[in-house]
């Protein structure tokens, strides 16, 4: 998986490279103990392992449960973190702190938060916005929230 993450990495053009490696760094530095980095889906993903989780991702079981996933799509980099989705507290939270790190419009959709210029990514937002939800956390909002239905 490491290298499947550093390939990745190494085949964005020069200046989404940094941009992506620091985005994973203040993931890394700031998600709490458990998740694990993965890639999954094209793109570099913060999962609930099995071993943690066995009941896996509803979707496919055999995967592990995603939280958070981070891709340089054609024209924006995008942040898709699922416990926005599904806690409307934690949603609100973030729609009130945008503001006050980031000067531009804030261009979300329900888990996907993009950034067309990659110079005004808030770095110290993504980085209280990981470290919100521990993986029992998710997993306990997941079951009620997803699993269920």
């Amino acid at each position: 998986m490491q290298e499947d993450i550093k390939k990745y990495l190494q085949e964005l053009p020069e200046d989404r490279q940094k941009v992506m490696q620091q985005l994973r760094e203040t993931i890394l530095q700031n998600i709490p103990k458990g998740f694990e980095e993965t890639f999954i889906y094209k793109s570099i993903g913060y999962v609930v392992p099995k071993t943690l989780y066995p009941n896996g991702y509803h979707c496919d079981n055999k995967l592990p449960l995603p939280f958070i996933n981070i891709a340089s799509q054609k024209n924006f980099i995008a942040i898709y973190h699922m416990g926005i989705y599904a806690d409307p507290k934690l949603y609100g939270w973030f729609l009130e702190e945008y503001p006050k790190h980031c000067k531009s419009k804030l261009d979300m959709g329900k888990s996907c938060i993009r950034f067309k210029k990659v110079n005004e990514i808030p770095f110290q937002l993504i980085a209280e916005l990981v470290s919100k939800m521990t993986w029992e956390d998710w997993v306990k909002l997941y079951e009620q929230s997803f699993r269920n239905k």
